[in-house]
């Protein structure tokens, strides 16, 4: 591990010489790139320097021991014993750091809810969630774009997909996939019954040109008129657009713009993200069939949480997190929900890279 630490080390003093030549300053993508690298390696950097910055004081502590003053052999000792107490989390923050990475946490994503069992409960409950999203990445500073809403005559979405941009949106919200279910007493419910319903959440990495090509061939492209609730017409022109992906069958509705152009292109960018999303679930199903478990995939295919609000309370169930403030959760405070996940698939990790050593 330390040979690895020293390693980077070596590499993030190479990349401060580079971008403190004039040179760079004249090509901004290369630039960009080089901060960038400079940026990722910079945490690693700091604890490891930490580090060693502790053991070398622990060893000019221990030259003390043989001082022929007992009072400072004393005091020695404590100070070599509480700097020696602090190396473990030291060493297990670098693990952590020196965990694969997955290439696309720095990506947009694309934010895809849809309203499952329960009718229209379900399509507000899904309203709910995407401004649950929506006021998290205000927070962060990330922009969110709507790409296509199937909105309900009461405020709920049965489809509602977004594009959210900002710093590293797919790290922080790649573990929200899967199936949020809810658990509340519906507004036209006049016996005060709880009701169960469901909404499904994908996160999928916004797909560059580079990350997935497709084949004009490959496409079919439909052509229709958009209508919104209750059938009533949006506007008076053909300029929803309906794209097909023959070889996977994936199909992407778009009809929020008025024009057929802005319509096709928010469409295609959805399709390429959906096929980047269905390679990676490929390749991690493959993968599964090697070994005894996935780690770290934001599996899609169960539930996942539960939100009650009778007792106001969050349960995520694959960390066996439970939290009593709903409300807060909802009007966009997730980070302790999101830092309970990555610590857990952080934990995973590292017993299955102790596991294969």
């Amino acid at each position: 591990m330390f040979a690895k630490l020293e390693g980077i080390e070596r590499k993030y003093v190479a990349l401060e010489r580079e971008l403190s030549s004039p040179d760079v300053f004249g090509d901004q993508e290369r630039y960009r790139k080089l901060t960038m690298a400079h940026s990722h390696l910079g945490e690693v950097v700091k604890i490891f320097r930490e580090y060693k910055d502790l053991e070398r004081a622990i060893r000019d502590s221990q030259e003390l021991l043989g001082d022929p003053d007992p009072e400072i052999q004393d005091l020695a000792k404590a100070e070599i014993q509480e700097m020696q107490d602090r190396l473990p989390a030291l060493e297990s923050e670098l693990k952590v750091l020196l965990l694969p990475t997955d290439p696309m946490d720095e990506k947009n994503i694309i934010l895809e809810i849809r309203a499952g069992t329960g009718g229209e409960e379900a399509a507000l409950f899904a309203a709910d969630l995407f401004r649950m999203y929506s006021r998290y990445a205000e927070a962060k500073s990330w922009k969110v774009e709507m790409m296509h809403t199937s909105e309900t005559g009461t405020g709920g979405f049965k489809e509602v997909i977004a594009n959210i941009e900002g710093d590293r949106v797919y790290s922080r919200l790649k573990y929200e996939s899967g199936i949020h279910r809810v658990q509340r007493v519906p507004a036209t419910e006049s016996q005060g019954r709880i009701h169960t319903s469901a909404v499904t959440v994908a996160i999928l990495p916004e797909a560059e040109d580079v990350d997935v090509e497709i084949a004009p061939e490959d496409l079919r492209i439909d052509v229709f008129r958009s209508s919104g609730p209750g059938g009533q017409s949006v506007n008076t022109t053909d300029s929803a657009i309906r794209v097909t992906h023959i070889p996977t069958g994936l199909v992407v509705s778009c009809q929020d713009e008025k024009s057929q152009h802005k319509n096709k292109s928010k469409a295609l960018k959805v399709l390429r993200s959906r096929l980047l999303q269905f390679e990676r679930d490929k390749q991690q199903r493959e993968e599964a069939e090697s070994r005894r478990a996935q780690v770290g995939t934001g599996d899609r295919s169960g539930r996942i949480r539960t939100y009650n609000f009778p007792q106001g309370r969050l349960t995520d169930h694959r960390v066996h997190l439970t939290l009593y403030r709903l409300e807060e959760v909802l009007q966009g405070d997730l980070d302790e929900v999101i830092e309970a996940l990555a610590g857990h698939f952080q934990a995973e990790a590292l017993k299955q890279q102790a596991e294969e050593a």
